[in-house]
């Protein structure tokens, strides 16, 4: 069933007010405060190293080792979610200068938004 043209142009106004508004809700990520992919990964590996000592320490029955093996597990966690300080997504310090700079200064919300906006424009 096709929408009646009042409820065509409710519609339409509510999806430009919500495009308007969607800058406020969604923000890129501030610098400082991006994940790097090494610390996730060496994060992991620590957690998975652990949990074998842990495993070890159950089954020998030795406490200290499984007790050193959980504080290396939680010490791999704070790791992993340790954000980049360099602000890069993605990649580790000695790649980091390798990325091409961008050809315009507006960020990928804003460039979404203009498209969205001359899309809209030509209808």
């Amino acid at each position: 069933m096709p929408l009646s043209e009042q409820e065509q142009r409710l519609l339409d106004e509510m999806e430009r007010h919500l495009m308007r508004n969607e800058a406020d809700v969604v923000s890129a990520p501030r610098e400082g405060q991006s994940l790097s992919y090494r610390n996730i990964v060496y994060g992991a590996l620590l957690v998975l190293l652990s949990l074998g000592g842990l495993i070890v320490g159950v089954s020998t029955g030795i406490i200290a080792i499984g007790v050193v093996a959980f504080v290396v597990m939680v010490g791999g966690v704070v790791l992993a979610l340790t954000p980049a300080r360099n602000g890069t997504v993605g990649r580790s310090a000695g790649t980091a200068g390798t990325r091409k700079p961008s050809n315009s200064s507006a960020n990928f919300m804003d460039r979404m938004n203009e498209r969205w906006d001359r899309r809209n424009g030509e209808r």
